[in-house]
């Protein structure tokens, strides 16, 4: 519960108790997430997919550093299987190697990208469409910790010292507000829902 991802989860589902399936996942567990969206979207139980619960899919990825790159790479695996995505969100984007974080899938609707600018790791800094007419780029977000440090107690003092900044924004509750609030805009009003949703942060 240190994590703020895992934090923003952990709202969801207490706000949604039914009708959205929230899951946090380590970055190198890509193929399990993968695994459990398929069979979240697969409401027949069949194991396979028809074009209808394709259509009506209704995924959110998230994450932070590696996370957010996975998120990504994620988003387009489901993109090669006809599946779309409402949203991306990468904080502190961290490209894996072999991965591209920085261009957004046509599958995906709306994309936002928090960032900030300083230490041996940081974020990317600009993401884009593949195809700006199928997929927004609502921002790219930059944060500057150096004139308002975070204190970030709760995390070990050598992850303060060699990744201040790539922490700080992990901590930052005013970054993750807005992801949450990001996610919760493309969700139904708890209690109205009608359709699952499926919410996975990485």
């Amino acid at each position: 519960m240190v994590h703020s991802a895992v934090q923003v989860a952990a709202h969801i589902r207490q706000d949604y108790p039914s009708g959205v399936q929230a899951e946090v996942l380590e970055n190198r567990q890509r193929e399990k997430a993968h695994a459990e969206i398929v069979r979240f979207v697969d409401s027949e139980r069949d194991g396979t997919l028809s074009v209808e619960e394709k259509r009506n899919a209704r995924i959110i990825l998230y994450g932070h550093s590696w996370g957010a790159s996975e998120a990504v790479t994620l988003a387009r695996e489901l993109g090669r299987e006809g599946i779309p995505v409402l949203l991306t969100v990468q904080v502190d984007s961290v490209s894996k190697p072999g991965e591209n974080d920085r261009v957004i899938p046509p599958n995906v609707a709306a994309a936002a990208n928090f960032y900030q600018p300083d230490g041996f790791l940081h974020g990317q800094a600009h993401i884009r469409a593949a195809d700006p007419e199928r997929t927004h780029i609502i921002g790219n977000f930059r944060f500057d910790y150096k004139a308002n440090p975070i204190l970030c107690k709760q995390y070990p003092w050598y992850d303060r010292l060699f990744m201040r900044s790539h922490i700080e924004i992990e901590c930052d509750p005013r970054v993750w507000t807005q992801v949450e609030s990001m996610i919760q805009s493309r969700l139904p009003a708890p209690g109205h829902s009608n359709r699952e949703n499926t919410v996975t942060a990485q």
